[in-house]
């Protein structure tokens, strides 16, 4: 089940046991931390099933008209089981009731590693579009593609 989880504590909770569960792609501490922390504040969509949270995402207000999918993390033994998607699916409903017009979300470019190129497929497959790529965002290393779509 797709629920909004308001409770500052418990998005904490979630967030972090989902995120230090994936350092593959999270594996930068500063970072993760920062992700964990952040996602109090923040608009925060999680799949449950009996006690367990099998993933979650964030929605952070970047202007008026646009938010975006600021964090995002599904346990590995449920990958593939459409939880992103309805994830995903939600947050545009909620994004939508809430007045926004765009999503965008960021992440490394791709064709540089086959885990991110993954996320990138999933990410068009939802319906976002390429819109930048940014190479000193992140580094060399890791240019930063953002992917937008219209609400």
């Amino acid at each position: 089940m797709v629920l909004q989880v308001k409770d500052k504590e418990l998005k904490t909770e979630i967030a972090r046991k989902t995120l230090e569960a994936l350092t593959d792609w999270f594996e930068v501490e500063e970072s993760r931390e920062q992700y964990i922390k952040e996602s109090a504040d923040q608009i925060f969509i999680a799949e449950k099933e009996g006690d367990e949270y099998k993933g979650f995402l964030c929605l952070k207000e970047t202007g008026k008209e646009t938010v975006e999918l600021a964090v995002m993390g599904v346990l590995k033994e449920y990958h593939r089981e459409g939880i992103g998607r309805r994830l995903v699916d939600e947050a545009i409903k909620v994004a939508k009731e809430s007045g926004y017009s765009f999503m965008q979300v960021k992440t490394v470019k791709l064709g540089m590693y086959e885990d991110y190129d993954r996320t990138n497929y999933f990410y068009l497959s939802c319906g976002f579009k390429e819109f930048e790529v940014i190479p000193e965002l992140w580094g060399e290393e890791n240019p930063c593609q953002i992917y937008v779509m219209s609400l």
